[in-house]
């Protein structure tokens, strides 16, 4: 996955209702962007910069920051549009003009960018209090990356002498529509290839929790498996069970006060559904007997979620992230797995589950797929 970058933009409405402006472009920002970490207050600021003669409303400004995998030019083609959206009109007259919403990119993260139509940081913050006061409520110890100065001390330093005047409303962040609250512990399930690692960071990311990935790149015998499984499947789901059983047992009795959650990229009992599908009878019997042995004592997911891709689906994940060992998995033994999982599913009454069919989304690369299957996880 992209790892994403910490942009921080300012948003500004003198025209119309400005409080619904502002909160419909953080809604859109949401909604096409990425997520939003962090909202400040909402100012109240005399017009900066119009001409003395004209008469221009006050604004309302504030400032958020944002985390996104989409490079810094998308990221201000998508404002635009979001401004355009939502009624503003750009002229190409001279001077400041009155407008239903105003977004720029005020830092992306230490970037410096200059091109015709992208400069960051902002050329004009550092003369602007309404960017910096707002700024400084979110971000007062960000340095600017030309200046080598603090967002706290250029609102120190800032000759603008103009009085803002914090409003007693606040804007909502979208990304408390989904409420992970009622979850101490969430495990994500699926084929191979079925997206479960991607979703389980992209959750632990914008939920703050605690993430659980299984470590089955360090298992010796997974390459071996796959080129001789009658061979080496006693040894491989062995291999995995003990590893599991070590892994959840640590992670989930560390407790991390600064996470409001667990999220697991796997559940235990996934060493039962492979295992029946590689064991021969008799090895799986035995098997069995141990993994239950272990499994009284692991904690169980309040939540169970199993993504369910086709195959054809998973075959192309499959190939796209390129593991040498995996590239001749058949298709046989990828719908064995999937019948695996959804028999074992349909016989558990104690488990939350949801069964999430992503076989038509892309929830990494399409932001409005990953809002959707965040409405399945939430809704009722």
């Amino acid at each position: 996955m992209i790892k994403p970058t910490t942009y921080h933009i300012a948003l500004g409405s003198n025209k119309g209702d400005k409080f619904k402006n502002l909160q419909q472009a953080v809604n859109a920002i949401y909604q096409h962007i990425g997520a939003i970490k962090l909202i400040s207050k909402v100012y109240k600021t005399p017009a900066f910069g119009f001409n003395p003669e004209a008469s221009a409303d006050d604004f309302l400004n504030c400032c958020l920051v944002l985390e996104s995998c989409l490079q810094p030019q998308h990221v201000l083609k998508t404002l635009l549009n979001i401004e355009a959206d939502l009624g503003r009109t750009r002229t190409q007259n001279q001077g400041y003009e009155s407008r239903t919403i105003d977004l720029d990119i005020i830092f992306a993260e230490d970037a410096v960018i200059n091109t015709q139509t992208l400069q960051v940081p902002h050329p004009e913050m550092q003369k602007r209090k309404f960017v910096l006061k707002p700024l400084s409520d979110i971000a007062s110890k960000s340095i600017h990356p030309e200046l080598h100065k603090n967002v706290a001390t250029l609102l120190s330093e800032c000759k603008d002498n103009s009085v803002l005047e914090p409003i007693n409303i606040w804007l909502k962040n979208p990304s408390r529509t989904y409420d992970f609250s009622r979850y101490n512990y969430i495990a994500i399930e699926g084929n191979i290839g079925a997206g479960k690692t991607s979703l389980a960071t992209k959750l632990s990311h914008d939920f703050n929790a605690k993430l659980i990935l299984e470590r089955f790149a360090d298992n010796p015998f997974l390459p071996k498996f796959y080129q001789d499984a009658n061979r080496y499947a006693f040894t491989l789901e062995m291999s995995f069970l003990a590893d599991r059983y070590q892994q959840i047992s640590d992670d989930l009795s560390q407790l991390d006060l600064f996470k409001d959650f667990i999220v697991s990229d796997y559940d235990i009992f996934k060493s039962l559904i492979f295992s029946k599908i590689t064991l021969h009878e008799d090895e799986f019997n035995l098997y069995r007997k141990l993994f239950y042995l272990m499994y009284k004592d692991i904690a169980k997911p309040e939540l169970y979620i199993y993504l369910y891709q086709n195959t054809e689906r998973l075959q192309q994940n499959i190939k796209k992230r390129g593991r040498d060992y995996e590239q001749n998995i058949a298709d046989d033994y990828l719908e064995k797995i999937n019948t695996g999982y959804l028999e074992f599913l349909k016989t558990q009454k104690d488990f939350n589950v949801k069964i999430i069919d992503v076989s038509d989304r892309d929830f990494v690369e399409n932001r409005s797929d990953y809002l959707w299957v965040l409405g399945e996880i939430c809704g009722e």
